[in-house]
């Protein structure tokens, strides 16, 4: 058996996993922001400074910055899809020897979960949006044509919220456990996910 996983699953989970990171703060910036809000031409992205965004026509940041999650949230989706292809297609690499039995049993528990997880996310996102009067654009690209039922929007809102919450939590607990591996145990775990030792 393989001591790392492929490079695509090693590309997937970095990429992944950096852009639920990203949607969660996004998430958590956007909806803290007001629905009276002028539209304008432009926006400073995050109030950064660093990036002023164009629109073709006036638009409220809420607006803007609720499409760019929904964007990014099928991206990731579409991802997530993929790599749960490739995990039920390509052998992962056992866990160290060294590992004591009900931490491998705790390690691969905490895994499905998180697939589980990752997969409700954007799932119960893109239901919410479908019961939203928006709907869901990619990009500027319709998917998904709003139907305005504000009573299930709200419950998938709920659903979307509380699997957030979750996952941050976990993903919490995984980066502890890897630099737990990697500072403490001195094992193999980490690099089993990284392209070069």
């Amino acid at each position: 058996m393989n001591a790392r996983y492929t490079k695509v699953a090693i590309i997937l989970h970095w990429l992944i996993g950096l852009m639920i990171i990203g949607l969660l703060a996004l998430g958590w910036y956007m909806s803290d922001l007001p629905k009276d809000a002028p539209k304008a031409m432009s926006l400073d992205l995050f109030n950064w400074h660093l990036h002023t965004v164009q629109f073709a026509e006036a638009t409220s940041p809420r607006a803007y910055y609720f499409n760019l999650h929904k964007s990014f949230g099928v991206t990731v989706f579409a991802l997530i899809l993929l790599r749960i292809y490739w995990r039920f297609t390509h052998v992962a690499p056992a866990l160290p020897a060294s590992m004591v039995a009900w931490q491998q049993k705790a390690a691969k528990a905490s895994h499905h979960l998180l697939y589980l997880l990752m997969f409700l996310m954007p799932l119960s996102g893109l239901i919410m949006g479908a019961y939203s009067k928006y709907g869901v654009k990619w990009f500027g690209t319709t998917v998904i044509t709003g139907l305005d039922n504000e009573p299930m929007r709200l419950v998938f809102k709920e659903i979307h919220e509380n699997i957030a919450w979750l996952i941050a939590v976990l993903v919490a607990i995984h980066v502890i456990a890897a630099f737990k591996h990697l500072l403490v145990d001195k094992d193999e775990v980490m690099g089993r996910m990284c392209l070069h030792k």
